[in-house]
């Protein structure tokens, strides 16, 4: 991939997986739980960064940038990809989740704030009960291995293009050799 083809996929990518949360949520009626959430906040930060890394690039295009931004693009996506994993774990009980994810007991209250809590309404979705599978999978298991996908291609395209823009300094530097030689013959 070169110039900025893959930072305007992982913004399509991005988009994409937040349509899809959003339509679960909103068509298929499955309320996200915190971790579900926290998932999502990644696609948000890795749209934002490259967004604003292509109008930075934009106004001054060298190849670092566009390895900076990919790379760090990789580093967003991994960070999703752990989040993930680590809400697949929770669903299959290979750990506990944390403290939000359930909904313990409401502690020391006064009759004021009952009042006042129990006249707002608090849907509390549990992260530990996967409420929808394909093959096995749940949605955090599938989020896990296309943010796994998105950090693979994020690091191939900063090398890509690190690569290319490392051949074109090669290229450059022996054709100003060969300049230089040709004007002192």
């Amino acid at each position: 991939m070169s110039g900025p083809s893959w930072p305007i996929l992982a913004i399509l990518a991005s988009l994409a997986m937040l349509l899809g949360a959003h339509a679960f949520e909103i068509i298929g009626k499955f309320a996200p739980c915190p971790l579900c959430l926290r998932q999502r906040d990644v696609y948000w930060a890795a749209a934002a960064m490259a967004v604003a890394g292509l109008v930075l690039w934009q106004r001054k295009p060298a190849n670092r940038y566009l390895v900076a931004l990919n790379t760090m693009l990789g580093l967003v996506f991994l960070t999703g990809a752990v989040v993930a994993s680590y809400h697949a774990g929770v669903e299959w009980k290979f750990w506990a989740g944390p403290s939000a994810c359930s909904s313990g007991g409401i502690g020391d209250i006064n009759s004021a704030d009952l009042i006042e809590a129990l006249s707002t309404p608090i849907a509390t979705v549990s992260c530990i009960d996967a409420p929808w599978r394909m093959f096995g999978v749940s949605m955090a298991g599938y989020n896990a291995l296309v943010s796994i996908a998105l950090t693979v291609f994020s690091f191939l395209a900063a090398r890509t293009v690190y690569l290319n823009a490392l051949r074109q300094h090669r290229a450059a530097s022996v054709q100003t050799a060969q300049d230089s030689s040709s004007i002192s013959q």
